[in-house]
């Protein structure tokens, strides 16, 4: 077991996860605002929408970038400047390092190096939806944006029809439409979903109803600003032999194949659902 003693002292500088305001600037906290003052270095997701942020709060602390196309370029950089010594504060655009935004690469390598790596608590999107959304806030499931092609998504969210828990998306306006109609398809028009607008900003709002009319709603309005959407649990959930129960063997692992499961695995699930010999199972999927 590796342990971190975070404030204990130490010959490295500390890497510190830093979440930034989701749009309103009275939600950046005071000791947020000390560390990014007292840190050697601040890596940021986009260092001109950091330096707005840095001068409102008249914070001169140096900047250099580190988003999802220089990770691997500026790691070796960074970890460098926090085994001299130096400390480090990384920042996403809004919100939390990590959660939908470039982070866990640095906070890995950290780890890796015995470097202490000090999280920060605050704003984050999906959470401060979700306690408002009026559906069950926990257990929740967090994803995160979707794929943007409607093939993926509807890939993606076909393990997720049956999960009980509260689930939480990510989407930009311009691909609200399509992202609806794949929600739709996977999980029923039926389903209830709460879509949060501009979390913390001027014009907050939420929408609550079924997919449907969510669809009808954006039909006649245009979506503006950013999305948080939470779709309720179902209620009713098929178990994957109830849902695959038409198959026959080879099908039904074929089926667990496409889903991620190897061969192997899943001819032993098949056999033990089924209740017959791993061997039937291996026969009827490699026709034999």
């Amino acid at each position: 077991m590796q342990t971190q003693r975070s404030f204990a002292k130490q010959t490295t500088g500390t890497l510190y996860l830093v979440p930034t305001p989701i749009g309103n600037l009275d939600d950046m906290t005071f000791r947020s605002i000390k560390v990014l003052q007292q840190v050697d270095l601040i890596a940021a997701e986009d260092t001109r929408n950091t330096q707005r942020l840095l001068k409102h709060f008249q914070i001169t602390t140096r900047q250099i970038s580190f988003h999802e196309h220089n990770t691997q370029a500026r790691l070796p950089q960074l970890i460098a400047t926090l085994n001299a010594g130096q400390s480090l504060a990384q920042v996403s655009d809004a919100g939390m390092p990590s959660i939908s935004d470039p982070g866990k690469e640095l906070v890995i390598a950290a780890i890796k190096h015995g470097i202490p790596v000090v999280p920060l608590p605050g704003a984050n999107a999906g959470l401060t939806a979700l306690i408002a959304s009026g559906l069950a806030p926990q257990p929740f499931y967090f994803y995160g944006f979707l794929p943007r092609k409607t093939q993926q998504q509807v890939a993606a969210l076909a393990p997720l029809k049956n999960r009980t828990e509260t689930l939480i998306f990510y989407e930009a306006p311009h691909r609200l439409l399509k992202t609806l109609a794949s929600l739709s398809l996977a999980f029923g028009e039926d389903r209830q979903i709460v879509l949060a607008r501009e979390l913390t900003k001027k014009y907050e709002s939420f929408l609550r109803g079924t997919l449907a009319e969510a669809k009808a709603w954006f039909d006649q309005h245009q979506p503006r600003g950013e999305f948080v959407l939470l779709i309720a649990g179902n209620p009713y959930p098929q178990t994957r032999a109830d849902a695959y129960q038409h198959l026959n063997l080879h099908d039904y692992v074929a089926q667990l194949v496409t889903e991620g499961h190897p061969a192997k695995t899943a001819i032993k699930m098949v056999a033990k659902q089924r209740q017959v010999a791993k061997q039937e199972v291996y026969r009827a999927y490699h026709q034999f």
